[in-house]
């Protein structure tokens, strides 16, 4: 993944012998904290099972391109205040949603292969290029 915001970038296996490697997971929460506080959240890993997922079915090589992993309160409500396409009780609160992009795939192509899945809401978002996925209850909308 490649944190667009802070210019970090990180390769890890999340996964190994039946488990999530715990390290990794602590090291995905710094990865994708709320870059404007610098605050620090647990991501559900779901979220990442929902990412190699889509990873797959989509045959990228690119890593993914994140704009938004966990929102704190403050940032979401300030967002918020600015735009009606952020949820006021946004699932990135709760280190369940992120919001991507893949270099290799287009936009639209990513969309269907994670609506394919059947598994959390996506949001397909082309003006603004990127794909919102999260491990909440299965929707789908599209925003700019």
């Amino acid at each position: 993944m490649n944190n667009l915001h802070t210019g970090e970038q990180m390769a890890a296996v999340y996964w190994d012998g039946g488990d999530y490697v715990p390290e990794v997971l602590d090291a995905v929460n710094v990865h994708l904290r709320d870059y404007r506080t610098g605050d620090v959240y647990p991501i559900d890993p779901r979220l990442l099972d929902l990412l190699d997922s889509v990873s797959q079915l989509t045959e990228t090589k690119a890593p993914f391109e994140v704009i938004s992993g966990f929102r704190s309160a403050k940032t979401n409500a300030m967002l918020h205040e600015h735009s009606a396409e952020v949820a006021q009780k946004s699932f990135h609160v709760q280190g369940m949603a992120i919001d991507v992009r893949l270099a290799d795939v287009e936009l639209r192509h990513l969309h269907a292969a994670a609506q394919s899945l059947g598994r959390g809401g996506v949001g397909f978002y082309p003006d603004s290029n990127f794909v919102h996925l999260d491990v909440g209850p299965v929707r789908a909308w599209s925003g700019t």
